[in-house]
């Protein structure tokens, strides 16, 4: 092993130049030659390498999202894309390859993987769902982000008496909804894995009502239902009147606190330790407060859940 490269791929998520930093600073320790990949597998196809070094991630490890950009790439999921992307890590006598992503990235390492360049994935998504790990790159950075707003916008809520939507982040899994649902004290929480009452929601806002409590915040995963559709809802069914406020990519961006700087460190560190002990087709994962790794292929074959017991928890404290 004597060069390898680094890419981001997918969603950005604040700390993945934190681990960009501890990959190539750990390779180069090690007396490799590193090369970042920028705009993700786009520019793995393209042969668009820079050799990184000590300078090059200098001042990064406080910065959101990606100095070597990302993309998702239609191109790259078909085999030609794949082997084309082969042919140019051949060219450039790179061999192996640390992704820094979510599971659409690690299934496209996977295959680069099979096609013979020893890959390493490092888990950056934070939505916080990627199987095979109880933690991504830059979930607690994305949900201190969103506490921080819906605690402004409570003081609005409180301020003019209004019931306000927060739609938050999370395709296929609640997670995000559902932690700062709980540590914003919101009063009703929505997210994919269990099926949200209209009849329920309206009876806490009542609730709270009858005791004086004039405002409201419900939290919303996109995954379940959009916060505009949940206004229309109670809208129609209750002539309720409510505000709705889509949080977006402001979740993905913002200085990534000190929990994700770690994490990412330790996983850039280990991820470059596994390609040098010669292992491959592996993800970096943090299981029961340890660095750990599995094959990718076992990895798909989770399936992420979340403990709805927090979903409970926050039922029975937001009365």
């Amino acid at each position: 092993m004597k060069k390898i490269a680094v890419l981001t791929s997918g969603g950005d998520a604040p700390g993945m130049n934190a681990a960009i930093r501890a990959v190539v600073r750990r390779g180069i320790y090690c007396g490799l030659e590193v090369y970042g990949v920028r705009h993700g597998y786009d520019g793995l196809m393209d042969g668009d390498f820079q050799q990184m070094d000590l300078g090059s991630v200098g001042d990064i490890i406080h910065r959101g999202g990606t100095i070597l950009r990302s993309a998702r790439s239609e191109a790259f999921k078909s085999l030609e894309g794949q082997e084309k992307a082969i042919t140019a890590l051949n060219n450039a006598k790179i061999d192996g390859l640390v992704v820094i992503g979510g599971d659409g990235s690690f299934r496209g390492a996977d295959k680069l993987n099979q096609l013979g360049l020893p890959t390493i994935g490092v888990p950056g998504s934070i939505d916080n769902d990627i199987s095979g790990t109880d933690y991504s790159i830059g979930f607690d950075t994305a949900v201190n982000t969103v506490v921080e707003a819906i605690d402004k916008i409570r003081d609005t809520a409180y301020s003019h008496e209004r019931i306000c939507i927060i739609e938050v982040m999370g395709r296929h899994a609640g997670i995000i909804a559902l932690w700062t649902g709980i540590c914003a004290g919101a009063e009703s929480i929505i997210i994919p894995e269990v099926q949200f009452d209209l009849e329920d929601i309206m009876e806490r806002i009542q609730f709270g009502q009858k005791r004086g409590k004039m405002h409201s915040i419900i939290v919303v995963g996109e995954g379940a239902i959009s916060g505009n559709e949940v206004k229309e809802k109670l809208k129609d069914k209750f002539n309720l009147d409510t505000n709705v406020i889509v949080l977006g990519y402001l979740q993905r961006g913002g200085t990534p606190t000190i929990y994700d700087r770690m994490m990412a460190s330790k996983m850039g560190v280990y991820a470059v330790n596994l390609l040098i002990e010669g292992k491959k087709g592996l993800m970096v994962g943090w299981k029961k407060g340890q660095l750990t790794h599995l094959n990718f292929q076992d990895a798909f074959k989770e399936k992420h859940t979340i403990d709805l017991s927090d979903y409970y928890l926050a039922r029975s404290i937001s009365i």
